[in-house]
This record gives C-alpha cells, structure tokens and sequence, in this order.
C-alpha cells in the first residue's frame, strides 16, 4: 500500500510540474507574439534631419535657436493672417459653444487693423446662428458662404479667400 501512495504522489508531482512548465511555455510565446504585434502596429519615430540635429544641438553659430516645428502659414511674405481663435456661445441653444480658427489670405500686403475689424465682424455673426442654421454639410457650406460674403463686403475686395482651419461645435 506504502508504494502505492508514493506512487500516486511522485504521479501528480510530475502532473503538476508539466501544467506549470506548460504555462510558463505558452507565457512566454504570448509575451513575444504581443511585443512582435506592437512593435508592428507602434509608430515608427522619423530620424531626425541633419538640419534639425544642427539646431538641437546649439545651431550652426552656437546661437543656440531651438526648432519650433513646421512653419505656420500666416506669414506677412505671403499674405496670409491667422485670425486669433473665436470661442462663443449659439444663438440658439444658448448652452452650445462653438470655436473657430480661420485665416485670411488678402490679395496685397496684409492690413493687421482690417484683419482685427474682421475677427470681431465674425465674432458677432457667430453669436446670431443657431444650431440648426449650421448642422450638416450644407449648413457648413452657408455659414462658410455668409462669412466671405461678410468679409467681402467689410474687406470692400481687398480677402481673396477665409480659410477655415478649425470648427468645434460643444
């Protein structure tokens, strides 16, 4: 009977001991299969360009200039003016907000005092429309076509275009 027993002890010992080693086995092999799958599905991080490793690194004559990114397209050289963001409340429902980013692009040399006559000409616009005047694309398209017709006429010609560049409705 004493070898039975010992028997059936040294039996699930060995069970047990394949059950751990087949977890630890298929541990493993699902560790590496995720780490495979992400570094597959991760973005990859660009190489940074020489000129911009020149510009970290204190610049070509150690001024020292940091690299701000992409440059923005509101620049005097090409006419274009980024209006600063409008953020206000509908019409109707007076609870929904809405922000805006637009840009001007003027057909001479940009006018800072006209653009800042316009900002607000917008801003006061916004503050009529309802929520149902701008729901869907068509809605967007009229407001879209509203304001450069208000800028054309505040302008009297001188914004080719209204850019819009962001438009959140909360």
């Amino acid at each position: 009977m004493a070898e039975e027993t010992q028997a059936a002890e040294a039996g699930s010992k060995k069970n047990t001991v394949m059950v751990l080693a087949g977890v630890a086995i298929l541990t493993l092999v699902g560790a590496g299969g995720g780490w495979v799958v992400g570094g597959m599905i991760a973005p990859k991080e660009p190489a940074p360009e020489p000129q911009q490793e020149a510009a970290a690194a204190g610049g070509e004559h150690g001024e020292g200039k940091k690299d701000e990114g992409l440059p923005h397209i509101s620049t005097p050289e090409n006419g274009v003016v980024l209006l600063e963001p409008i953020t206000t409340n509908l019409a109707y429902p007076s609870e929904n907000w809405i922000r805006l980013e637009v840009a001007l692009a003027f057909k001479g040399p940009p006018e800072l005092p006209l653009a800042e006559n316009i900002h607000q000409d917008i801003l006061a616009y916004m503050r009529t429309v309802s929520l149902q005047q701008i729901e869907g694309p068509r809605g967007f398209q009229y407001l879209k076509d509203d304001i450069q017709e208000r800028i054309d006429l505040r302008s009297q010609g001188k914004v080719a275009k209204v850019m819009f560049r962001t438009f959140v409705i909360e």
